[in-house]
């Protein structure tokens, strides 16, 4: 709601690049590596279970 607002209000036609949107997805997919695979070493999975989701 709030960038909608931002981009009427100034009229611009986009309130960010594209190049910081690549690096912000690229930065969210990173972390998100990073987390899922701390999640999946502190559970303490079953090897077959470990498998199908490696």
């Amino acid at each position: 709601m709030i960038s909608h607002i931002c981009t009427t209000l100034t009229g611009n036609d986009s309130l960010f690049g594209y190049g910081g949107l690549v690096l912000a997805m690229f930065a969210i997919v990173c972390l998100g590596s990073v987390v899922w695979a701390h999640h999946m070493f502190t559970v303490g999975l079953d090897l077959g279970t470990a498998v199908f989701f490696s």
